[in-house]
């Protein structure tokens, strides 16, 4: 039984590192529920419960996972690992009070790297952006600067500056991740934004090169697209475009939801705000209090003329305090109107 649970640990670390989430997640479930067919006691039923919410959550499958989730708590309420695939879950699902509930009961249990850095996502969340840049940094001082996970930790707190406006403090954090993990693709990207904020394109894609010869992140040719969008390459980006769609579609034929990624491409990118509209509708049926959805909305009938339905999804977006930079262009939008 130990191989099973072994085996889809390495799937999922695998697809974290190397990017092919197509292969490595349908593998994780396959080894996994193979697991559960053969599982005799409630320990280990529970640690393969918790393994594959975990994967259901990278594959976008919110609402399974949540209820897979509370199954597992069941079997172990005295688990830090559980509370914290709960909080995932009900956070994508726009359930915040009980993320938040989730997340005291997390890090009661154990004030860790993941804890705290579930704190911060919440903070943020709620408007509280200085209390996650600081949550964030104590979930970075929590690991061990060489591991992955403290890397990704400390990639998210460089993203909360880079989102509210402190390109050189989100440039400091991107280059700490490299000095001890020198390949670090998702730190090369991040860099690669800072330089495409600055209108280094030069610099930007020769990174965003670097990067994607690495790991075929989808985001990366995404942050390619808009480079080719920005230089006027026209024929790069006509390129580009379909090689985003196949790679999506390969995730999505693998399990993977990607409505909300389809959403971004075709309103930041293609300025087709129908198709927007469609693939962030079938979004919304999923989990329609989710504030990152309605947002997106939001912008969607915006760019649509539609001002009214724009309100209703802002306000949604707005209900927990947020103050994410795209909100609040879209309401002074609004507020224009």
């Amino acid at each position: 039984m130990k191989n099973y649970l072994r085996l889809t640990a390495i799937f999922t670390n695998e697809a974290r590192i190397t990017g092919e989430h197509g292969h490595y997640y349908p593998a994780a479930l396959k080894v996994i529920n193979q697991a559960l067919k053969k599982i005799d006691n409630d320990d280990n039923r529970f640690v393969a419960l918790t393994m594959k919410t975990g994967v259901l959550l990278s594959q976008h499958e919110f609402q399974k996972a949540l209820d897979l989730g509370k199954t597992a708590l069941k079997l172990n309420r005295y688990n830090a690992h559980i509370y914290g695939a709960l909080v995932d879950a009900y956070v994508e699902l726009g359930d915040y009070d009980n993320a938040v509930l989730m997340a005291d009961q997390m890090v009661h249990i154990r004030p860790d790297l993941r804890s705290y850095a579930r704190i911060s996502y919440l903070r943020e969340i709620h408007g509280d952006v200085k209390g996650a840049k600081k949550a964030m940094q104590l979930a970075v001082d929590a690991g061990v600067p060489t591991l992955e996970q403290t890397a990704w930790t400390r990639l998210n707190l460089g993203k909360l500056y880079q989102n509210y406006g402190d390109l050189q403090k989100a440039e400091n954090e991107y280059n700490k991740i490299l000095a001890f993990r020198e390949d670090y693709p998702f730190a090369i990207a991040a860099l690669a934004g800072i330089e495409m904020e600055k209108e280094n394109f030069k610099n930007a894609e020769a990174l965003l090169h670097q990067a994607t010869a690495i790991i075929p992140e989808v985001s990366f040719y995404e942050q390619l697209a808009v480079l080719y969008q920005k230089t006027n390459r026209e024929k790069d980006f006509n390129k580009i475009i379909p090689t985003i769609f196949e790679m999506l579609k390969d995730d999505e034929l693998h399990g993977h939801n990607v409505d909300l990624q389809y959403a971004s491409i075709y309103f930041n990118l293609l300025k087709n705000y129908d198709k927007a509209l469609e693939s962030c509708q079938k979004e919304y049926a999923k989990r329609p209090q989710n504030i990152d959805v309605n947002r997106m909305l939001a912008q969607i009938y915006f760019a649509k003329s539609d001002y009214q339905k724009a309100a209703q999804h802002a306000k949604v977006a707005a209900r927990t305090g947020s103050v994410h930079p795209e909100l609040i262009d879209v309401k002074a939008l609004l507020a224009e109107r």
